[in-house]
């Protein structure tokens, strides 16, 4: 498996991130029931959902949080 890992890290970050959620996608959607969500989590969730419902135009669309993020590791 090392041979494969030395390669992965050769490519951009951006790929390795997309290639990352895509492994979490696969693991996530195969094992939900397996993966129980904290409790920090769950009320850390609760207060961005609070803020939200107060705020609707604080947040952010996913698309766009994510290309600043892969702009800004380029």
């Amino acid at each position: 498996m090392v041979p494969e890992i030395n390669n992965l890290e050769q490519l951009p970050l951006a790929e390795r991130i997309l290639l990352v959620e895509d492994l979490w996608d696969s693991i996530a959607q195969s094992h939900e029931a397996d993966l129980p969500i904290p409790e920090w989590q769950k009320a850390e969730l609760m207060r961005r959902k609070q803020k939200y419902v107060q705020d609707p135009d604080s947040a952010v669309p996913w698309p766009e949080v994510k290309r600043s993020i892969l702009e800004s590791k380029e």
